[in-house]
């Protein structure tokens, strides 16, 4: 069984770490090699880069891999509880 806890919270901070290391590469290479119009379509307000957006994208990005956690987890333990061993 998965701990919901654990697992969204991990998630939350995995989306949180990949969303820093998508905005230092995008600052690190020229425009025509980073993603900052996939951020500012899947990251509502979004906009590249300021220090608000910035935040904003952090705080977005986290509560997604917290989203994904919350329906993932119970998903997992009730086909676990029905298919497991």
């Amino acid at each position: 069984m998965l701990n919901l806890k654990v697992v969204t919270s991990a998630l939350g901070i995995s989306t949180a770490f990949s969303f820093v290391f998508c905005v230092a590469y995008g600052l690190a290479t020229p425009d025509s090699l980073h993603m900052h119009a996939f951020l500012e379509q899947v990251l509502p307000g979004f906009k590249w880069l300021s220090w608000p957006a910035a935040a904003l994208g952090l705080v977005e990005s986290f509560l997604y891999g917290m989203y994904a956690g919350l329906v993932y987890v119970p998903v997992y333990n009730f086909l676990l509880r029905r298919w497991g061993k």
